[in-house]
């Protein structure tokens, strides 16, 4: 007895299971239906809603029984669309009906049956395979397909079957991307600029973009920009057409030129105040410039002479086949002395004077110290670490702060320095 009760409650769990209504019996759950694909659907145990205004309050064709509900959308041209129905099996309940019912709906406003207008031809007893075919659907448009069952003496009809829409309104192989084929060079170090354009693509996701098939970067817009080319690299893009039922689109770049030649401003010079150095730049560029062009003997000239009156920094530009490069070379003049810019007369005998490196070479030289109010606080002719200043002022402390110096060397050269001194306790 016991197993039997067993047996008999597991057939009815079976039982009821698969009399449950499927998602899409509602029709704001209407399935979507991508194009070319195949979906295995059923009516089983689906029902009908009715009144006013209702999804099911439609007398197209045929009143609504136990209606099921789907949707596709059309690509950017529309046109005509075909509707599928295959494999078709039904219960076979005692007074059941044995066909299916089915029509193409135009919603301005989506499961509202007023707004309904039915596209194409109309299926009202459906028995075996059959087609709806609307040959004027719009373009980018969404249109719904309501299925039912037929009613018989006591039921209407439950049918499992396959489902899929064709037709030139629903292809979608024309969508496509491509990549602005003007721009096929760049030079050496400058910013190269990749335009996508989708065709046929309404509601395209974000777009994707590579360098030689690597991932580098994910853009919102069409827009992609990179420096770091080297000549013959490729560029790929991808992106995604339609929020439903999306297809994928892909497009690579023929190979990018990428101009450079070899430009070397040469080594730095180190000379002495006064001096003059060749520049020793090279290049297989014809034409070049260089700046600054004070203190050069000739810009327009790869190896021109220099003599500069203190450290200079020189720029070379150079150009060919339309492409401008620049490389840099310092001249350094040495300079006799080495000033410091602070000095911490702490007494921990570090750093208590201020001692100027080099001085000791001119034994006549002058330094003074000022306060920021141009009072004189300290001087010396010939200056050396003996008589560096240890931050006393009138047998007092001068106080934390910046101070201000001249130093005359007035020997063998007629140089002067000024500037600051902070002055850390």
């Amino acid at each position: 007895m016991r197993k039997t009760f067993v047996i008999y409650l597991l057939m009815l769990l079976i039982t009821v299971g698969s009399f449950s209504q499927e998602t899409y019996n509602n029709c704001n759950q209407a399935m979507d239906l991508c194009p070319l694909q195949t979906y295995s659907v059923n009516n089983i145990a689906a029902n009908k809603t009715f009144c006013p205004t209702c999804e099911d309050d439609f007398t197209f064709c045929f009143t609504a029984n136990n209606t099921i509900w789907f949707k596709f959308t059309t690509n950017t041209y529309g046109g005509i669309g075909t509707v599928n129905f295959s494999n078709l099996v039904f219960q076979n309940g005692t007074g059941q009906g044995s066909a299916l019912q089915a029509t193409v709906f135009d919603a301005s406003v989506p499961c509202q049956a007023d707004s309904y207008i039915a596209m194409g031809n109309c299926e009202s007893a459906g028995s075996a395979n059959f087609n709806l075919t609307v040959d004027t659907l719009l373009p980018n448009t969404t249109y719904f397909l309501v299925v039912s069952g037929d009613m018989g003496s006591a039921s209407a009809a439950e049918c499992t079957f396959d489902i899929s829409v064709t037709g030139d309104a629903v292809d979608r192989s024309a969508a496509a991307i491509q990549l602005d084929n003007t721009v096929t060079s760049v030079c050496e170090g400058q910013t190269y600029t990749a335009i996508a354009y989708p065709q046929n693509c309404p509601e395209n996701s974000t777009f994707k973009w590579y360098v030689n098939s690597v991932f580098v970067a994910e853009t919102p817009d069409p827009f992609f920009q990179a420096s770091d080319l080297f000549d013959g690299d490729v560029i790929t893009v991808e992106t995604d057409c339609y929020a439903q039922c999306s297809e994928h689109v892909t497009v690579t770049s023929g190979p990018i030129s990428v101009y450079g030649f070899p430009l070397d401003a040469g080594p730095d010079l180190y000379l002495k105040p006064g001096a003059t150095g060749q520049l020793q730049a090279a290049t297989t560029a014809t034409t070049y410039n260089w700046t600054p062009s004070y203190h050069v003997s000739d810009t327009l000239a790869l190896n021109p002479y220099v003599y500069p009156d203190q450290t200079t920094t020189y720029m070379i530009s150079a150009t060919q086949n339309g492409c401008t490069q620049f490389d840099y070379v310092t001249v350094y003049i040495d300079d006799p002395l080495v000033i410091p810019t602070t000095f911490s007369p702490n007494g921990d005998g570090i750093n208590d004077t201020w001692e100027i490196g080099g001085v000791s070479a001119y034994p006549n030289c002058f330094v003074q110290i000022f306060d920021r109010w141009g009072q004189e606080l300290f001087q010396a002719t010939g200056y050396n670490d003996k008589k560096a200043w240890d931050g006393t002022y009138k047998d007092g402390e001068a106080a934390e702060g910046v101070y201000f110096y001249i130093v005359k060397l007035r020997d063998t050269e007629n140089k002067e320095y000024k500037g600051s001194i902070t002055l850390i306790r």
